[in-house]
C-alpha cells in the first residue's frame, strides 16, 4: 500500500534573526504569529500549513531551492511586489514575484489560478479551521 500524502504541512527555514524575519514575513504576507511552535518563530502559513523560522548563525543563500506561497490573485501579487519593493528587495526575472528574504531564502508566490482548483476550497471561508 502506497501512503496517502494530503499536501505539506510546514516550511522551516534558517535565518540569522529570527524576531525580525517574523516581523517580515507578517509585514510582506500578512501572516499571523503562533505564541508556541517548532523553531524560533511560528507563523501560520494557510489555513493547514506553518511557517517555522530556526534561528542559525550561518547565513546562507540558496541557488535554486525555495517554496511556493499561493495569493489570490494578480492584484495580490503586485501588493507583494510593491511591499517587497518598499525593503528594497530584488525580484528574480523572469518570474512574476521570485525573491530572495533578507536572510538568503528564495521564494515564489503564485496566484490561485495557476494551482489545482482544490486551493480554492481550502481558503472558503466556510472551510477555514476555527481561529
Amino acid at each position: 500500500m502506497q501512503p496517502t500524502v494530503y499536501g505539506s504541512n510546514h516550511i522551516a527555514l534558517e535565518v540569522t534573526d529570527a524576531e525580525a524575519a517574523a516581523r517580515f514575513y507578517q509585514e510582506v504576507f500578512g501572516l499571523e504569529r503562533y505564541s508556541g511552535g517548532e523553531g524560533n518563530a511560528f507563523l501560520r502559513l494557510g489555513p493547514h500549513q506553518f511557517l517555522a523560522l530556526f534561528q542559525t548563525s550561518e547565513p546562507h543563500c540558496d541557488a535554486h531551492r525555495h517554496f511556493g506561497i499561493i495569493v489570490k490573485d494578480d492584484a495580490e501579487i503586485a501588493e507583494v511586489r510593491r511591499r517587497l519593493e518598499e525593503r528594497s528587495i530584488a525580484l528574480i526575472p523572469p518570474f512574476a514575484c521570485d525573491f530572495r528574504d533578507p536572510w538568503g531564502n528564495r521564494i515564489q508566490v503564485v496566484d490561485l489560478s495557476v494551482v489545482s482548483p482544490a486551493w480554492a476550497h481550502a481558503y472558503d471561508p466556510e472551510m477555514m479551521p476555527p481561529q
